[in-house]
């Protein structure tokens, strides 16, 4: 089997191999660590490979196997972890200048995890300076493009994630989400991204635990390997409230495309009131629900009411941004994004009133999506509304939907993706089809608050359903 042929096998299918010794684990770095070196110039997909500790690691797998140790779930597996979420001994520059050298000396929960699970970390993927946006450029490295055109962005903020493994450059990575990081690059690169229920992941790094609202995620070209991924990541841990006696359930065996959507009642809106979608995304939504309906599923219109987060969002986060960041930005604004230090001035005069009656908002916000959830399993939606923009965009800059301008990027690329963030509910981005000119559009399920089971069986369900596993980019096999 030749190293291009190996990329193109699942995370499970991978790791049977491993176990059952048909391949090893230094020939998948091998071929993993080779296509990074040959996309890296194209794509910019990392920020740091670590090519000489990734095949030790990989020796290391191969030779606890044939001691006869047992393996973990991710054993020998090569893994990207994005850029702001903490390797031991591996650097992680959040993107920034300021941190171009940082060396943290402990892992992330989530990555211990990983590492404990077999996996083998070999890099670290691209991401705009602390994750502050929806598009992956930063000072520090330059513009991520998208794995299916490189005139167009990879989205963001876990473009790198995305782009790696649309790209077959290792088949699991590390995403994080604070307000659809983890599945606007999932749909604009045609991967698989999933946000889990608030806490079923611990996130060990979050100033606010108990304001959170952003994950430490999987990012996969499947659903299988999302399970696999969230199997070894689950988890309470004493850093993370949230994540305290929240069960690891069966993720792995939830993700079998088994049985059907019949009695399942899904709740379907293709953009809320008020905001654009194009046509090219109604399209593929449309076929998407007609898929949903052959599997069995009783589809509902609901009106979207009530989920604009937009003005408790700009409270929220950016209150937290100048928080962490303001002190920077005063001391060496010439050297950050300067989207992040405009994103940073919006919340200048917000008073801390205001942001404790964002909480309160946040609050009503949980409610009103559990009552939808009173008459439903799940909800669906578009994951954004257009493909992913120009290469050149930034994000305040004005975003075109089919010839018509709008002035706010953020509430018009992605709706959909900021309320459950802030309500907690498990979304997951998957593929749904392609645009005229051949890029990808991501579909978004919802479930009802820690039942991320039920909706990775879902969502395995719709991907057997639309046969999209064996469509590449180009440059992914050039």
């Amino acid at each position: 089997m030749s190293l291009d042929q190996l990329r193109r096998h699942t995370a499970v299918d991978l790791r049977a191999m491993l176990i059952g010794k048909e391949i090893s684990a230094v020939e998948l770095m091998q071929a993993v660590l080779a296509a990074a070196e040959r996309l890296q110039p194209s794509h910019n997909a990392f920020i740091t490979l670590a090519p000489e500790a990734a095949l030790a690691g990989a020796k290391a797998a191969d030779e606890a196997l044939a001691r006869g140790d047992e393996p973990g779930l991710l054993h020998g597996l090569p893994c990207g972890v994005k850029d702001i979420v903490n390797t031991a001994g591996m650097r992680t520059t959040f993107g920034s200048l300021l941190h171009a050298d940082n060396v943290p000396a402990q892992d992330a929960v989530a990555a211990a995890r990983l590492r404990a699970a077999g996996a083998v970390i070999f890099g670290k993927t691209t991401t705009p300076e602390f994750g502050a946006k929806c598009l992956t450029d930063a000072p520090l490295f330059g513009k991520t493009p998208n794995a299916w055109s490189l005139e167009h962005s990879s989205g963001g903020s876990s473009g790198g994630s995305a782009v790696a493994a649309a790209l077959g450059i290792g088949p699991i990575a590390v995403a994080t989400d604070g307000g659809g990081s983890t599945r606007i690059p999932a749909a604009c690169n045609g991967v698989v991204g999933l946000k889990q229920s608030l806490g079923a992941i611990a996130h060990s790094q979050v100033p606010d635990a108990f304001g959170n609202y952003t994950y430490v995620t999987p990012m996969t070209r499947d659903v299988a390997s999302t399970a696999l991924m969230f199997q070894a990541m689950a988890g309470e841990h004493p850093s993370d409230p949230w994540s305290v006696g929240v069960p690891v359930l069966d993720y792995v065996s939830a993700a079998r495309p088994e049985g059907d959507l019949k009695g399942k009642r899904m709740l379907f809106c293709a953009a809320p009131p008020g905001k654009p979608i194009s046509a090219a995304m109604q399209a593929a939504f449309d076929a998407s629900l007609a898929r949903l309906a052959d599997l069995g599923a009783e589809l509902i219109p609901f009106d979207g009411e009530g989920l604009d987060v937009e003005p408790i969002w700009r409270a929220i986060n950016h209150t937290t941004w100048r928080a962490r960041f303001g002190p920077m930005a005063e001391k060496d604004g010439d050297r950050m994004t300067p989207s992040l230090l405009s994103q940073l001035a919006l919340a200048q005069d917000v008073a801390g009133v205001d942001y404790q009656q964002a909480m309160f908002d946040r609050a009503t916000l949980f409610r009103r999506v559990q009552d939808l959830f009173e008459g439903a399993d799940f909800l669906v939606t578009p994951t954004v509304s257009r493909v992913a923009p120009g290469i050149e965009q930034d994000l305040f800059d004005p975003l075109e939907i089919d010839g018509i301008e709008y002035p706010d990027m953020r509430p018009n690329f992605f709706p959909w993706c900021m309320p459950f963030n802030l309500t907690g509910h498990p979304a997951i981005s998957l593929p749904c089809g392609f645009s005229p000119e051949g890029l990808p559009l991501g579909l978004q399920i919802v479930g009802h608050f820690r039942r991320d089971a039920h909706l990775l069986r879902a969502a395995a369900l719709f991907e057997a359903a639309t046969g999209l596993l064996d469509r590449w980019p180009e440059a992914a096999f050039a």
